[in-house]
């Protein structure tokens, strides 16, 4: 029964029902889910540090149903985001309530889609890696299976990385260079693998191209099915989601960097190159995306066998109020700046 505690992780896609089926304050119901009750339950519920045994890690690496509640996810997704975009092009909505409509669909976005897309998209087979693809659509944001898989693990920790803001950053800032960087590279890469593999710019094995055809079709298709208020609402709830995603880059990698050794080369990521935290339920929600070392020191690695490890620097609070507590830069800088390990501030 423990297996099914990643079940959790469908309470986001709850809460956004929720919100999309009422209206009034109610369609907040996945913020205040997210950000009110996660952080609460998870003070009171406090760390989960164990990692699995070896005869753990073994059974469970091949079981299915872990595959599954994340194969789930693209229907849910794409069932609520159909139903939101149908209800704000069909109803009327107060300011008020469109906020909240979208700050919610958005939020569903960010965890369920472009998190789950996150995990799949480093696994080996098609099928999966196409699966992850999908839920990058919606998000707007499918030129992050390049940039991420191809750029951000090689880089992370370096000025030449998008996605690690800088010591001092805040994470306004972190948004415009991140997403514009991290967008730039992702074509760049794209050259790079094109030419490695003596192709043409103009190929089928373009996926930037592709990926630029097929969000574009996405946009028109919301647009022919319900209206230019709908499609308004695509973008913005794309655009929350992505933004979402680059807070919790923000907050993973926030001031740590590797140092460049005397050869000139930058020293190997290790576990001490990524922010942690083992509070239980946004571990869940996330799919253990919280134990963000282990995963840099082996992409590859099911979300369900993730390490934790001593030496990693761990974030004081969950990532839920951690991505709160980021919004306002001078708390943020108070707190986490005397965490940062002195050599990593000058580098």
């Amino acid at each position: 029964m423990r297996d099914l505690k990643y079940l959790a992780a469908y309470t986001i896609p709850l809460a956004t029902a929720i919100s999309i089926n009422f209206s009034g304050i109610l369609t907040y119901t996945a913020v205040f889910y997210a950000f009110f009750i996660i952080p609460v339950v998870e003070m009171i519920i406090g760390k989960d540090d164990k990692n699995l045994s070896t005869k753990q890690s073994e059974e469970k690496k091949y079981l299915k149903i872990f595959d599954i509640m994340l194969y789930l996810n693209l229907p849910i997704v794409y069932g609520l985001l159909s139903w939101s975009i149908y209800n704000f092009s069909n109803f009327e909505y107060s300011y008020f309530e469109s906020v909240g409509l979208c700050l919610s669909t958005g939020i569903l976005l960010a965890t369920n889609a472009i998190n789950v897309g996150h995990e799949l998209g480093h696994r080996k087979s098609f099928f999966e890696r196409t699966l992850g693809k999908a839920l990058f659509l919606p998000c707007l944001y499918m030129h992050f299976y390049i940039e991420h898989n191809f750029g951000h693990h090689l880089k992370v920790g370096t000025p030449e990385d998008g996605a690690t803001a800088k010591y001092n950053q805040s994470v306004y800032s972190f948004w415009i260079t991140s997403v514009t960087k991290q967008y730039l590279d992702a074509w760049k890469k794209q050259k790079e693998l094109l030419t490695r593999g003596d192709q043409p710019w103009f190929s089928l094995k373009n996926d930037m191209m592709w990926y630029t055809i097929i969000q574009s079709l996405y946009l028109l298709l919301v647009l022919f099915l319900f209206s230019l208020k709908g499609l308004m609402f695509a973008l913005t709830v794309g655009v929350i989601s992505f933004l979402f995603l680059e807070t919790i880059n923000y907050i993973e990698h926030y001031g740590l960097r590797r140092l460049k050794l005397p050869s000139g080369r930058y020293e190997r990521v290790s576990e001490i190159h990524s922010w942690n935290s083992n509070h239980s339920i946004g571990r869940i929600v996330l799919y253990e995306l919280t134990r963000h070392s282990d995963h840099h020191y082996k992409s590859s690695k099911k979300y369900q066998l993730l390490d934790y490890f001593k030496e990693s620097p761990e974030l004081p609070f969950g990532y839920p109020s951690s991505i709160i507590l980021s919004l306002f830069p001078p708390i943020w800088f108070k707190i986490m700046n005397p965490l940062v390990p002195k050599k990593m501030k000058s580098n």
